[in-house]
């Protein structure tokens, strides 16, 4: 399926309804357009559109990424960073190597192959993350630590694929060139996000037109990830400074009041769309054939990732539990069940090039780990929240 317009209208059209009947059914969003891709792709004569990296990366990450970046208070990050940072750098390692182990040792994988797949799944998705918190209804501490985790652990993610690309490549890499190549991914991406942001508000302070203020923001969303990526740097921590520093500037005084107003009514609007067609292409392109011969395999992975995921929460915050930033045992939990995989992942796997041992059976095993992440954890995560009380009351009682 060619992304024309009008198949992008009559995905819209698709993704409405199913917003719709989710609110009606009090069904997960995310999980609906999942099935909702599923059936069009079983539809005799519906011609597939093809989840691509390049489609993911260029076209509906930046708005996601953005637009929670956008909400995200400095006050409040600064309070939560070092939380936040040691489950993005620390976290992520752990996570990559329990799953690694397991696969190595239980699955019997080559070592390549497993830190190839552990380091692609280790980080949670920010987009699945955050659509699925947003239908919660969930607030406070818990909710803002989860998706800003989501959103900053991807760029320690992406030093590690690029690391792990090469070590299976055949490179030999030393210590020295690993945090080398960490810092400049990392770094190259903040500067690159502040850079774009720094001009965008240099531009819209010359202005007070609310039309051209939405169109400078879109430009710097966009930007700031084409740059990153251009430099080989990381797009996601481009985006979410550019974000970060235009929703936290941005209010002091270079974008008017009605610019306020229509930005955040236009990225809210972006946001949707992007989710939509994240999850609708992961049900276009979910149905593996070839899941059934390698069922236990796929089954050992998410228990693996789970596992992972766990050591990633309790083992990190454990030197946490008695300062002023311990998170509780209940929210632990959370987080744990809470860290969810979806388009990120199986956008790099599928980027993998084709002399990797084990792409294919990768590329299943990934969307099984997504599939689970979203039918089971995402259909899950609210009956959790409730029983830990971390609900609202209004969600509570409906």
């Amino acid at each position: 399926m060619e992304l024309n317009i009008e198949t992008i209208e009559f995905l819209l059209l698709v993704a409405a309804i199913v917003a719709m009947l989710a609110r009606r059914f009090r069904l997960p969003y995310s999980m609906g357009l999942v099935v909702a891709g599923i059936a069009l792709s079983l539809l005799p004569g519906m011609p597939r559109m093809q989840f691509s990296r390049e489609l993911i990366f260029t076209v509906l990450l930046p708005p996601l990424i953005f637009e929670a970046a956008l909400y995200i208070q400095w006050q409040e990050l600064r309070k939560e960073l070092l939380v936040i940072l040691a489950m993005a750098t620390v976290g992520v390692f752990l996570s990559a190597c329990v799953t690694t182990l397991g696969l190595r040792y239980i699955v019997n994988w080559e070592w390549p192959s497993a830190l190839l797949f552990s380091v692609l799944i280790a980080a949670t998705d920010p987009v699945s993350v955050i659509a699925t918190f947003k239908e919660t209804g969930s607030r406070g501490r818990l909710r803002f630590l989860i998706e800003a985790e989501s959103l900053f652990n991807d760029g320690t993610a992406a030093a590690a694929f690029t690391i792990a690309i090469a070590f299976v490549s055949g490179r030999n890499i030393t210590s020295v060139e690993i945090v080398r190549t960490s810092l400049l991914i990392i770094g190259g991406g903040i500067v690159c996000g502040a850079g774009v942001a720094a001009a965008t508000l240099l531009l819209a302070g010359r202005t007070n037109d609310h039309l051209v203020e939405t169109t400078l923001t879109t430009a710097g969303a966009y930007g700031s990830f084409l740059l990153a990526e251009h430099f080989q740097v990381s797009g996601v921590l481009a985006t979410l400074t550019a974000g970060l520093i235009l929703g936290n500037i941005g209010p002091l005084g270079a974008v008017s009041e009605k610019g306020r107003d229509a930005i955040n009514s236009f990225w809210e609007y972006a946001a949707f769309v992007a989710n939509s067609f994240v999850f609708l292409l992961i049900g276009m392109n979910g149905t593996k054939e070839n899941i059934l011969l390698i069922w236990r395999t796929a089954l050992a992975a998410v228990l693996l990732v789970m596992v992972g995921r766990a050591a990633a929460v309790y083992l990190t915050l454990l030197p946490f539990a008695r300062s002023s930033s311990q998170v509780s045992i209940r929210q632990q939990h959370v987080l744990v069940w809470g860290g969810l995989r979806g388009a990120l992942p199986l956008a790099l796997v599928l980027g993998l090039p084709t002399t990797i041992p084990r792409r294919e059976e990768m590329i299943t095993v990934t969307f099984a780990v997504v599939a689970f992440s979203v039918f089971v954890q995402g259909l899950t995560v609210v009956p959790l929240l409730r029983r830990l009380g971390e609900l609202p009351s209004q969600v509570r009682k409906s």
